[in-house]
């Protein structure tokens, strides 16, 4: 089944908010991230207080005039619809239902972009769904780069709050979304979006983790108890993953990183301290 047959079948089975319950837990996001293929989605939740949703042509007409993209075979209506955006296929479908608090409650604590979430999303009562396919033909950055885009139009056009995306933990306000998706325009990449930077702050010091280079393809990062203050530590790693990201490096054990000839730092796998399974730690 489709992801397009999937949203047919989940509005038809759903006949009110009553009835809805919740929106797809991350057990179920399991499910909507694959397609008839095999391949992995890109997916996001823009959320909204009470009713609210988004409009379908005023997405596409701030995907045309503000990204300049080109969007073909959109089919459906406001509740539900494909499209291709750059020669990607994407969809958009209207949830008239919230998020499960437990899932934004778990993450809110954690995301330090967003201090206020939970107060923000406490009349949160809709979402919506917005998903990238794969495609052999387009690399994950620029289907990551669509997924901002989607994301950034939907927010500018609506009276959305923010994204959740579940799948890195993530919860971003509409205004921090829009300034970082903004990055785009001067083709630096806002790694904030789509990947979490996980902070942790001890007696032996700064500690700081990835959490979303998988989806690149890349294996997750860990730096441990630096002695570094933990901002500078925060800019660094960040330069570290845009160079991954951007320039679609491989990190190896054994090997060593620098942004000079004279910066060596290791880099050595081991099991995650913070993350299941094995991280690349960097020696700071």
């Amino acid at each position: 089944m489709g992801l397009f047959d999937w949203f047919k079948k989940k509005k038809e089975q759903k006949k009110s908010p009553s009835e809805l319950g919740t929106s797809p837990s991350r057990e179920q996001e399991e499910v909507l991230v694959e397609e008839e293929n095999g391949n992995t989605i890109l997916l996001a939740m823009p959320m909204f207080n009470g009713t609210d949703s988004y409009d379908l042509d005023a997405v596409v007409a701030d995907l045309k005039t503000y990204w300049n993209a080109e969007i073909s075979d959109i089919s459906g209506d406001g509740q539900t619809a494909t499209m291709n955006v750059n020669g990607v296929l994407v969809a958009l479908a209207s949830m008239p239902a919230p998020i499960p608090a437990k899932d934004i409650e778990d993450i809110a604590p954690y995301n330090y972009l967003w201090k206020t979430a939970l107060e923000d999303c406490k009349n949160h009562q809709s979402h919506a769904i917005v998903t990238v396919l794969s495609s052999k033909d387009v690399t994950i950055l620029e289907r990551y780069k669509i997924l901002t885009q989607l994301n950034a139009s939907v927010l500018r056009t609506s009276k959305a709050i923010g994204i959740y995306q579940g799948t890195q933990t993530l919860l971003l306000s509409n205004s921090l979304y829009l300034d970082f998706a903004d990055f785009l325009l001067e083709d630096q990449l806002p790694i904030q979006l789509w990947i979490y930077i996980g902070l942790v702050k001890s007696e032996k010091g700064s500690s700081i983790y990835t959490f979303g280079l998988k989806d690149f393809g890349k294996e997750e990062l860990e730096v441990l108890d630096s002695s570094m203050e933990q901002m500078d530590l925060y800019d660094f790693l960040l330069s570290i993953v845009d160079y991954i990201v951007g320039q679609d490096m491989v990190l190896k054990d054994g090997e060593t990183i620098g942004f000079s000839a004279e910066q060596k730092i290791k880099i050595t796998a081991s099991k995650g301290t913070f993350l299941e399974g094995n991280t690349l730690k960097l020696e700071l």
